[in-house]
């Protein structure tokens, strides 16, 4: 199982790139992970917030096989604890399909995609930056797989 992180935004801070490589290197190829970046959406002072999203949308679609289990990160989500999520991932992996977890843009993601997903999921009640999200998303990764295979990583 492939999962990918499609999420709206680009040139993050070197500190989120080494996190993120840290914990995609500690993966086994069986629960590999990859960052795709979007371009965001054009924003500006007169500019239509909903256009953005629906930019950010069709770039996201773009990226997307058709045949992922698709899961949208949203405030409104179902918030999972560490061991939730390794649960859900074990119901990924016998699915037998990759996952792509969706990380809208500063708006959100587009209801339309958002409605798409076979499940939404909440990090948090709070509003996290993106740059955070990349590296809470690695980190929860990997230690919902040390959790499937009994690693000591969570204690």
């Amino acid at each position: 199982m492939k999962i990918k992180v499609v999420a709206v935004g680009n040139r993050m801070p070197a500190w989120v790139e080494a996190g993120v490589a840290e914990y995609r290197k500690r993966l086994p190829r069986d629960f590999a992970l990859e960052i795709v970046e979007i371009a965001p959406g054009t924003r500006g002072k007169n500019s239509d917030p909903a256009r953005a999203i629906a930019q950010e949308a069709e770039r996201i679609r773009e990226r997307l096989k058709g045949n992922e289990h698709l899961v949208a990160l949203e405030v409104g989500g179902k918030p999972w604890s560490t061991e939730q999520l390794a649960r859900e991932a074990e119901d990924w992996r016998l699915e037998g399909r990759d996952v792509a977890l969706l990380v809208g843009g500063p708006d959100g993601l587009e209801p339309g995609l958002s409605a798409s997903a076979h499940q939404r999921w909440s990090l948090s009640p709070l509003t996290l930056p993106h740059p955070l999200v990349r590296l809470l998303l690695a980190e929860q990764l990997y230690r919902a797989w040390t959790l499937l295979v009994g690693h000591p990583y969570h204690r």
